[in-house]
């Protein structure tokens, strides 16, 4: 059996072929991250998401906006930024020379908004540039003159890593890397040998290096084999002395061999040539991992007629210069290597990790895999599918590895393309039933989801039911289809809770959404989203609590979420109020806020009280007409009321703010969050950092005149269509004293005490 000489655990392929190649594996840090791009927004804005697995909200679809709808004051409409990896390419730095003296104003305080994930310093000195009139036109005067890129002659390669190793799927890994190969569009290929999966007789060989040839053909630039020990090895019957070595010459090419680009040398190298003396193969005993005297004399030659070139990259299967159960045999090699002086990196595989050392000026890299087996342990440290582009220049060598898939196509995405998406992602399921739970913590019943496919592509649909509280048992736990389009699918499930405390551990039921957006040429990832199912609280009742409790939020993850199909205000007057205690304001702050080109709400940005509704196509917000901002510490009472005729804002009871209004409601089926505003996804953002208390929504106006006396604790009445005086909370709910009751689910670090 032979042993891999760096772990010493048994290569042979009639075992390592059982490891399973999960070719998502590299790409599972696939999300989306939604903004608030305006310019104004809380600099911890980017810490919004929240951090809590178990608190999840139903991201559901705004109603398209009129061009001229206007965004509440102080703010701005909200981007998304959608990212299907998260390993991100770095575009290369373009410097800038400033004629005049403003150049020194650059400093580091420039970047201090870089993040530190990564280090920004490049590995190569910056590209030579120049000045010349002839080549930069324009009518316009500016100080600064932008340099122009030096008429220095480059050109680019990719290599790929081994294909085998692994199951036979893998080969739609290499075909993925094709696929994005062609979007770069390199002047060649070079390959690092295991092509095929071998170790086999003629006929599966055979069969195996058509089908890789197949895939490799679909490039639009030439490529390059090297041997690997898959490619060579013979199993079965009837073993020839020279293995598969014919066959690999007959079919790929030259078993060791050079070609010139723009007067670089390309040299490619055979790494199992097996024991000189015993013509035994094997890549776990260094007394096989010798290069012969015919192969070493030839390199010689090589690097002699290649002395002049600027650069001379090597490729080989097996990195012998590891050491363990290779030897040392290398040593003769990199000896003669180094000695030709030009030689600037040498590329293996075999072991399926990415490594990299530098020695004597030589560049020693090792690539992982293109559908070999990939056990993905820390893909961002190369244990992942992927590809290496070198892009050459004189004096230096340019290198990125990119994870297979990770390349775009920009004219792919369409405007029908994006929309269709985008669509996709913010449609939510919808709901049918309600899951009810009893004061014991028996949760027992049935509900339907609808799932809508509103795009003209298919869409392969996976649903599944989920919980953060492992007593929920439901069935059937998931749903799996392909939706036609437009389709609509409806699924029934049964959930059961046995008896038990509404505790801290309680937690809702949730229906995840994985989709892929199917095309004619490739299958888009949309992320993955949670939707909260239906809860029916009815049959509990909560007592007043004996000392004053509050919601407390941190200002980054924490706040509460109600969907907007568990109650219902209808168009007219309405009365939105809370208390509030700030510990800090953030420049753009959500109180109790259901606005995203729609709706209404209440924001305390910057300590600035204002209450903003929705009305045709332009938000009326009233605001603090005049007097000193709210500062942190102290609880004040907030009350919007609109009347139909105005929209009104009263801070402590004093009337601040008033602005003429007509007009109807304009409507979302987003969340109203209590402690945030809420994105086109459903998604909170602009956390308020404090203590939230009695919360209440009237239908009709609750206050009018210049002055009132607000209660500390808010009574329910006949009008009133929500009600938190947070006496709970129930599970991860807070209670909802109007009935039927709409329970606020807790999200992030948002939690109930005693004040």
């Amino acid at each position: 059996t032979d042993m891999d000489p760096d772990t010493g655990k048994d290569a042979d392929p009639d075992t390592d072929t059982d490891a399973d190649t999960d070719t998502d594996a590299d790409t599972d840090a696939d999300a989306v991250t939604d903004a608030d791009t305006d310019p104004d927004a809380d600099p911890d804005a980017d810490a919004d998401a929240d951090t809590d697995t178990d608190a999840v909200t139903a991201p559901v679809t705004a109603p398209d906006a009129d061009a001229d709808a206007s965004p509440p004051p102080g703010t701005a409409p909200h981007a998304d930024v959608h990212s299907r990896n998260r390993v991100m390419i770095t575009p290369p730095t373009i410097a800038v020379f400033l004629v005049l003296a403003i150049a020194s104003l650059a400093s580091a305080n420039d970047e201090r908004h870089v993040g530190h994930e990564r280090h920004h310093h490049p590995h190569n000195p910056p590209h030579p540039a120049q000045s010349d009139p002839d080549r930069f036109l324009t009518n316009r005067v500016s100080p600064v003159r932008l340099p122009l890129p030096a008429e220095s002659p480059s050109f680019s390669f990719v290599v790929f890593g081994d294909r085998t190793g692994g199951p036979a799927r893998g080969v739609s890994v290499l075909a993925d890397a094709v696929r994005d190969t062609n979007l770069l569009e390199p002047d060649f290929v070079m390959t690092v040998g295991d092509l095929i999966e071998g170790y086999n007789t003629t006929p599966d060989w055979m069969w195996q290096m058509r089908e890789f040839k197949a895939v490799m053909d679909h490039l639009v630039c030439p490529w390059f084999p090297v041997a690997g020990n898959h490619d060579i090895y013979w199993r079965g019957p009837d073993r020839p002395p020279d293995e598969h070595e014919q066959h690999y010459e007959m079919h790929f090419g030259p078993l060791w061999y050079a070609f010139e680009h723009k007067d670089c040398w390309f040299i490619a190298l055979y790494s199992d040539e097996g024991n000189p003396v015993t013509g035994e193969r094997s890549i776990g005993k260094p007394a096989s991992q010798v290069m012969s005297d015919e192969q070493l004399a030839w390199l010689s030659d090589i690097l002699t007629h290649a002395r002049d070139a600027p650069h001379v990259f090597v490729f080989i299967h097996h990195p012998r210069w590891r050491g363990g159960a290779y030897g040392d045999d290398w040593e003769k090699v990199h000896r003669r290597l180094v000695a030709a002086g030009n030689v600037s990196a040498v590329f293996a595989g075999h072991i399926h990790e990415m490594r990299y050392r530098e020695r004597d000026g030589i560049e020693y890299v090792t690539l992982a895999t293109v559908g070999g087996s990939q056990p993905g342990t820390v893909p961002r440290v190369g244990y992942l599918h992927h590809y290496n582009i070198v892009t050459v220049r004189s004096g230096q060598v340019g290198m990125t590895a990119v994870p297979v898939g990770a390349a775009i196509d920009p004219r792919a995405i369409t405007d029908e393309l994006a929309n269709a998406a985008s669509v996709l992602r913010r449609t939510p399921p919808a709901f049918e039933d309600a899951i009810a739970v009893r004061t014991t913590g028996v949760g027992r019943g049935s509900f339907t989801a609808t799932v809508k496919n509103p795009t003209p592509y298919e869409v392969d649909l996976t649903v599944r039911v989920e919980s953060g509280d492992s007593r929920w048992t439901v069935e059937p736990d998931h749903r799996h289809e392909v939706l036609p389009p437009r389709g609509v699918r409806r699924y029934e499930f049964q959930t059961r809770r046995p008896p038990g405390p509404i505790d801290a551990a309680f937690r809702p039921v949730t229906l995840a959404l994985e989709m892929d957006l199917l095309t004619p040429t490739f299958r888009y990832e949309i992320p993955t989203s949670r939707h909260v199912t239906p809860i029916n609280l009815d049959e509990i009742t909560l007592a007043a609590s004996e000392r004053e409790r509050v919601l407390r939020l941190d200002g980054r993850t924490g706040c509460a979420a109600i969907a907007s199909n568990a109650f219902t205000l209808h168009d007219g007057p309405f009365t939105l109020e809370a208390w509030m205690r700030a510990r800090s304001f953030g420049n753009r702050t959500g109180l109790v806020c259901k606005t995203e080109m729609s709706e209404y709400g209440i924001f305390v940005s910057g300590g600035r009280p204002e209450f903003s509704v929705l009305l045709g196509n332009a938000y009326a917000s009233a605001g603090i007409d005049a007097g000193r901002p709210l500062t942190p510490g102290g609880w004040h009472h907030i009350a919007g009321v609109y009347d139909g005729r105005e929209v009104r804002l009263y801070v402590d009871g004093t009337l601040t703010g008033r602005v003429a209004a007509t007009g109807q409601r304009r409507r979302n089926e987003l969340p109203l969050y209590l402690g945030a505003d809420v994105d086109r996804n459903g998604q909170a953002m602009s956390h308020f950092d404090g203590e939230i208390d009695a919360v209440r929504l009237t239908a009709g106006v609750v206050y009018r005149g210049q002055r009132f006396e607000p209660e500390r604790r808010l009574p329910a009445t006949p009008r009133t269509v929500l009600l938190y005086n947070m006496d709970g909370p129930v599970g991860p709910w807070l209670y909802d004293q109007t009935p039927p009751r709409a329970p606020a689910l807790m999200q992030g670090r948002a939690h109930v005490e005693e004040e």
